[in-house]
This record gives C-alpha cells, structure tokens and sequence, in this order.
C-alpha cells in the first residue's frame, strides 16, 4: 500500500479533510498533513488544541476483510506511532493511556482519533494523528503534557517526521503477511499505563 501526500496549510481538522477526499475526490489511499486545524478533534466530540508548530496528520485507506478490524487498528497505531515517537525520545519511557493517548514519562505528546466512514458500502478508516513537537499545549487533564524538543533536546523537522510515520504504515501493510494480533496485543499490554 502506497500512500498519496496531501498537505495544507490550514484545515478545518485532517480527519475532515480525509472525509471530504473519499467522497469529493475519490481518493481511496492517502496521508494528509496541515500546518494548522481550526477544529482539530479529539474523542467523545473533544477539541483537540492545535498549536501552529505540532504535528496534524490523518492517514486513511479502505478496510479490507484481509486487513486486521477497526478495533484491531486501535492497538496497532499506538505501536506503530510510538516507534516514531521513540525514534527521537529513545530513552524516554513511551506508554499508552487507552483509546488514544501516547505519553513520555507520564505526559501526553500524542493523540490518536480514528474513525470510519462507509462509502459505496466499502469501509474506509481515517486515523487522525496529533504529535506534539515543538509546543505542549496547556490542557486541563490528569496528565499534563510534553513535546519531542522538551523531552529530546533536538529541533526536529516535521517532515521527517511524517514520514517516518508513513514509512512505519506502508512496512506493517508490505508485511501484513506476518501480522500477529498477539503479538501487537502482548507490547500494547506491556506499554499500557494501567498495568
């Protein structure tokens, strides 16, 4: 699975934008990424704060019976994200606070938003991605937040890091083959905040 790029500058959110790409464009496979959202999402109708200098990425693609389930996806794209994540914080202690959060030692840096949309009765599934990078936005949670310069030291090229996100995706659908929902369950288990 090869993903199509499409970048903006503002959007309203980049799971929106993905929306309006499956059933305006008839995209069926592509990552979007925006400089800023005006309406970023989280869950449960949540605003996700989407300060200029973060991360605003969606990746969306048809949910075929070979590939694993919506429910499946919600353990893999912790993993998968927090290998990029972990690309740069390596020493840092990388956790997950289910559905969608990704935390560094206790601090959000990641939320995650999927959903599903039906369209000519196949199922497409947007994977909303917000890293932060440069800034931690102030929200009012359990757990306050942090950014991959803070806990890195480095200044990292957003780019970069998108693609190492989408690099990440098209290696795990190349080797769908050897896909074990096990094993993805067995790291999520270990990385789990809870436990």
């Amino acid at each position: 699975m090869k993903f199509k790029i499409f970048k903006f500058k503002s959007v309203t959110s980049t799971n929106d934008v993905s929306i309006d790409l499956i059933k305006e464009k008839k995209e069926t496979i592509g990552c979007v990424l925006a400089e800023s959202q005006t309406k970023g999402r989280g869950t449960h109708g949540k605003s996700w704060i989407s300060d200029k200098g973060n991360l605003f990425s969606s990746i969306f693609f048809p949910l075929k019976k070979n590939l694993p389930s919506f429910k499946e996806f919600s353990i893999i794209n912790p993993i998968l994200i927090s290998k990029t994540i972990k690309h740069y914080c390596y020493n840092e202690k990388i956790n997950f606070k289910f559905p969608n959060d990704i935390l560094i030692n206790k601090k959000k840096i990641c939320g995650i938003l999927q959903e599903i949309i039906t369209l000519n009765n196949e199922k497409f599934l947007i994977i909303g991605i917000g890293i932060n990078v440069f800034l931690d936005p102030n929200i009012k949670n359990v757990y306050k937040s942090t950014n991959i310069l803070t806990e890195s030291k480095k200044r990292v090229n957003i780019d970069e890091i998108f693609n190492l996100i989408i690099s990440s995706y098209e290696n795990f659908f190349a080797n769908i083959h050897l896909y074990s929902y096990e094993n993805f369950k067995k790291q999520a288990y270990s990385m789990n905040l809870d436990n």
